[in-house]
């Protein structure tokens, strides 16, 4: 059992139809009663929900400082590695780009995690290319120990592993694996993926089965936002996570909204979502989930980013690289993608003060998990 055999069931066509044809009453139903109801969040996400946005963003942030308080989960992507043996046409490691390979040795991993950890992080997000044989369950063996003697939490955004590979790396301490479907339409998929494994729809949309099944405690899900209809994309995501969340109850589940971003190679969005829209999207997504964690990179302005933050924000990064080694030489021709939000930590964290929020560097030890299963 999977994801893959409930997502053949869904009707996609009707869905689009429905999401176009909602009306201001479905709108004003669906906010009567959203937590849990696909049909609410199918509303939310309608055109017909827009002049609606300020009353879905006055509930979302009072329902995540319900939830969550002022506090705000901050973490650092560590790029290990831009190898990748996939053609992908949105991404800056796409296989037939031209650039700088590198792959992080155990010094240099070493020295880049020093610099994460001198300004304040103890949570990262190990993210590398997509090369199961010189950057696979081998490398990662080797590295995610290392990794984990520095940092509470551990997470990995890396190629899709066999559910074997997931039990292996749990066993030496990794907390959660973000994996992004990128888009839920089979046919955009086939498109922008032209080389490689990534190139198999199904493996893909099974993984967070596998990832659950494996005991990894959280799992994050995920659209590339502008290769396809967001509105249906971000619904479709909302039907993995009703799936996965009454499947393996016992696991944690975050998403994140990325936009596509400029890269070497990259390619215009489809369907450009504005600032609006993703505000629509989050709100949304609070709604329909009030314990869910939303993650926010430096993907987005410094402006956004601020004005966002009340509205269902969870999880945020701040001083990122997207290249590997970034952190201790920075080189613009290993970048994965350009970031927007350049500002450091210390302006990051100045700012998220002034507007009242707490950041929150550690909330998470697995020895808390093991000690109250104890009791």
């Amino acid at each position: 059992m999977s994801f893959v055999a409930e997502f053949a069931k869904i009707p996609r066509d009707k869905l689009l139809l429905d999401l176009y044809s909602c009306t201001a009453l479905d709108v004003e139903r669906a906010l009567v009663s959203p937590a849990g109801d696909l049909r609410s969040l199918l509303a939310l996400l309608s055109p017909a929900a827009e002049p609606y946005i300020e009353t879905m963003a006055q509930r979302s942030a009072a329902l995540t400082r319900q939830r969550f308080g002022a506090n705000l989960g901050m973490y650092l992507p560590l790029y290990v590695s831009n190898l990748c043996a996939n053609d992908c046409d949105y991404c800056g490691f796409s296989m037939s780009n031209k650039l700088k390979r590198k792959t992080l040795n155990e010094q240099e991993l070493m020295a880049e995690m020093a610099i994460i950890k001198d300004r304040g992080f103890d949570s990262v997000l190990l993210v590398s290319g997509e090369h199961e044989t010189k950057v696979g369950i081998d490398y990662f063996k080797q590295m995610l120990p290392l990794v984990k003697q520095q940092f509470s939490h551990v997470a990995m955004e890396v190629q899709p592993m066999s559910e074997d590979h997931y039990r292996q790396l749990v066993a030496l301490g990794l907390d959660a694996v973000m994996i992004y479907q990128e888009t839920y339409q089979p046919e955009t998929y086939a498109r922008h993926h032209s080389r490689g494994k990534k190139m198999d729809f199904a493996y893909r949309l099974a993984t967070p089965d596998r990832v659950a099944a494996a005991g990894v405690d959280k799992i994050g899900l995920g659209v590339l936002l502008g290769l396809d209809d967001w509105r249906l994309d971000a619904l479709m995501m909302g039907y993995h996570l009703d799936y996965l969340e009454r499947r393996y109850w016992r696991t944690r589940f975050s998403i994140s909204l990325p936009r596509l971003r400029p890269c070497t190679g990259g390619i215009t969005p489809k369907v450009m979502l504005s600032d609006l829209g993703l505000v629509q999207m989050i709100c949304a997504f609070r709604l329909f989930n009030q314990q869910l964690d939303i993650s926010m990179s430096t993907r987005e302005s410094p402006e956004l980013r601020d004005n966002i933050l009340p509205l269902g924000i969870t999880q945020i990064s701040a001083g990122s690289s997207t290249q590997p080694g970034g952190y201790q030489a920075p080189d613009s021709q290993l970048d994965q993608f350009e970031i927007s939000d350049d500002r450091s930590v210390e302006q990051v964290i100045k700012q998220m003060q002034l507007q009242g929020f707490n950041p929150v560097f550690k909330d998470w030890e697995a020895n808390w998990i093991t000690k109250w299963n104890r009791q």
